[in-house]
């Protein structure tokens, strides 16, 4: 329980102690009902990833999905199908049934408490299991002891949500999926800090070095300017543009210029059809790995990505067009466990701030590798963590506060995103 009693589901000890309640205390409450109890304020969950409908019915569509623990508004009570108690309205369009929350005289999470954000964008504590993989236990009293609950093979990503130790020398990790991992066999994840640039002028005029080093030319197609060079994902600011031939070049300073082939660049362009005036949404550009974020005809963000190896309509290809985000996710597992075909298993738990836009495919945060600027996944768009945390909070449908999921609705629809 967090910040107060519970108040225990809805009989007769829930209607003494609210005798003087009426129908009347919150709106969407069922005449003749039984009253809830005035000094309730917020429901609880109490399982993971909690389904919220979009109407008291079992059957309606999935509106999102809820943490554990988490405290949600009450706003009503209906009964309906599919559930036992009543449906509890915690959200816009969002009902959750009472079968698995608890009522509470807690203070709701605060509106704005859903847009948490992270200095390194990572929203858990990330390992990679090591060369030799490792064994995971239900319990940490058995851990080790008996025959395991689970295989985890090298290079796999897990989430740690505390560290115990068993005797004096063996500490063990308890991921997000209930297994304790010995915390030798595995290591953390590396921080990476890059993120895009925000434009705040509407122009469109900065750039990064993909390649190792990018040497530094007095003019295209001259010579290079002796012991100049620019870092990998250096960020540029695009002075001028030339192209001679098929090769672009980019001017960044005095007498100093880049070549397409060791910089990327975003481009400006129109916004598609299907965006309303003003509207919010994103422009992946295979050919340059950039993504760019407007708000109608003004870029706002703007960075490198990684997308699909694959070529055409592979599934390994990041899907061209204009789509929709149909779902956003706090975290998502990502595997091709169940691939015969694979070359190469992987499996990542509980991958960040995932934007799913056509299908699997979507926009999320990535920790396993940093080439960025180069095609790299496996259809989807590769971001940062910090790019796709801060992409994740700008996107529609917004995520309330204590929820893990969310689905458009008509008034809340999801960001365009075009890839082409």
């Amino acid at each position: 329980m967090i910040g107060g009693m519970r108040v225990l589901g809805i009989g007769l000890a829930a209607a003494l102690s609210s005798a003087t309640a009426s129908a009347e205390t919150l709106p969407w409450i069922d005449a003749g009902d039984v009253p809830l109890p005035q000094s309730a304020r917020s429901v609880e969950t109490l399982r993971r990833d909690e389904p919220l409908r979009t109407r008291p019915d079992a059957s309606a569509p999935r509106r999102g999905s809820a943490a554990i623990s988490a405290l949600l508004p009450l706003y009503g009570a209906r009964r309906g199908p599919g559930c036992h108690g009543r449906w509890f309205l915690v959200g816009p369009t969002a009902w959750v049934c009472e079968d698995h929350v608890e009522l509470s005289t807690a203070t709701p999470l605060a509106a704005g408490a859903g847009g948490d954000v992270f200095a390194n964008g990572l929203p858990l504590r990330y390992h990679f299991v090591g060369p030799d993989g490792s064994f995971g236990y239900h319990k940490l009293r058995l851990a080790e002891e008996g025959v395991p609950d689970a295989q985890l093979e090298p290079g796999f990503a897990i989430a740690i949500l505390q560290e115990a130790n068993k005797s004096y020398r063996d500490t063990f990790g308890l991921t997000t999926k209930g297994i304790w991992v010995p915390m030798r066999d595995v290591h953390p994840v590396r921080e990476f800090r890059f993120r895009g640039d925000e434009i705040t002028n509407g122009e469109l005029a900065v750039g990064w070095v993909f390649v190792d080093e990018a040497p530094v030319y007095k003019k295209p197609r001259g010579i290079r300017r002796h012991g100049e060079r620019r870092s990998k994902l250096e960020r540029l600011i695009v002075l001028e543009t030339r192209k001679l031939g098929k090769q672009h070049w980019y001017r960044i300073g005095e007498s100093r210029w880049v070549s397409a082939k060791h910089v990327r660049v975003p481009e400006l362009v129109e916004p598609p059809a299907e965006a309303l005036a003003g509207e919010r949404w994103i422009d992946v550009h295979i050919a340059t790995q950039t993504l760019t974020a407007y708000e109608g005809k003004r870029p706002v963000f703007a960075t490198v990505v990684s997308t699909g190896k694959g070529k055409g309509k592979s599934e390994l290809a990041t899907p061209k067009g204009v789509h929709r985000v149909w779902v956003k996710l706090r975290t998502s597992d990502m595997s091709n466990l169940e691939d015969e075909g694979a070359n190469r298993y992987y499996a990542i738990q509980d991958v960040p701030w995932v934007m799913y836009f056509k299908k699997g495919y979507g926009l999320h945060g990535t920790f396993w590798h940093r080439q960025f600027g180069r095609v790299r996944s496996h259809g989807c768009v590769n971001l940062t963590p910090l790019d796709a945390q801060r992409l994740f909070h700008w996107t529609s449908p917004r995520i309330p506060a204590g929820w893990t999921a969310a689905l458009p609705t008509d008034y809340d629809p999801g960001t365009i995103v075009r890839v082409r």
